[in-house]
């Protein structure tokens, strides 16, 4: 799969996830809870808009692929992390997520790299 399909999917579960907390979750969370689940919804969309920017890069001719892949495992580490943190309550989950901003920082970092002339 492309990674503007990649992209184009997550953002589509971002919005879904986004629309689920305001509007399904906010009787049954409290506003701390509440507050993580958006956190994730952001970021989720804001990384689906980043592998679809990868997308636009290995068009230049780029290897892209390790920024798509840390871009992708950051939505799953961290906003999955943020989600289940969110829903059920458990703390230990909130481990999870700094290793997903970890896969964030790496993506950008390599995006830059690339984007640099880089290879």
């Amino acid at each position: 799969m492309s990674w503007a399909a990649t992209g184009a999917i997550n953002a589509f579960l971002a919005v879904a996830c986004g629309a689920f907390g305001a509007h399904g979750l906010k009787r049954r969370l409290d506003a701390e809870r509440l507050a993580i689940f958006e956190t994730g919804a952001r970021y989720h969309m804001y990384h689906a808009f980043a592998l679809i920017a990868v997308s636009w890069l290995a068009t230049r001719g780029k290897g892209a692929d390790t920024a798509g892949a840390l871009f992708l495992a950051g939505i799953v580490l961290f906003s999955g992390s943020l989600y289940a943190l969110a829903l059920s309550g458990v703390r230990k989950l909130g481990a999870i997520t700094p290793l997903g901003g970890l896969c964030f920082l790496l993506g950008w970092a390599d995006f830059a790299w690339l984007a640099l002339g880089g290879q």
